[in-house]
C-alpha cells in the first residue's frame, strides 16, 4: 500500500476529502519523525512503538573491493509492533 492508497482508503471510509487526509497524514508523520529524531519514544496503542537504538561499532566487508571496513557506532530507528498488530501478521 502506498501513501496515495492509504489516503484514498481513509477518504472513502471517513468521507473527508483527500486534501484534508493528506495534510493530516503528513503532519502525523512529521511529528512522529521529529519526536523519534529528538530521542523520544512514540507509542501508538494498538499499532506499536517507534524509538531509536544505539548500534555498536562492527566490522563489515566491502565485497566489491574485497576489503574490511569498520561501521562506526550509530543510532537506528526501531519499530516494535503491538501484540494486536502481531496477531494480524500470523
Amino acid at each position: 500500500m502506498t501513501k496515495a492508497d492509504l489516503i484514498n482508503e481513509i477518504s472513502v471510509q471517513t468521507g473527508y476529502d483527500k486534501r484534508t487526509i493528506l495534510r493530516i497524514i503528513d503532519k502525523a508523520m512529521f511529528n512522529v519523525k521529529k519526536a523519534v529524531g529528538d530521542g523520544d519514544v512514540v507509542s501508538l496503542r494498538g499499532f506499536g512503538t517507534f524509538n531509536t537504538k544505539l548500534r555498536a561499532q562492527k566490522t563489515a566487508r566491502n565485497i566489491l573491493k574485497n576489503t574490511t571496513i569498520v561501521v562506526p557506532e550509530h543510532k537506528a530507528v526501531a519499530f516494535k509492533p503491538s501484540p494486536e498488530f502481531k496477531l494480524l501478521i500470523h
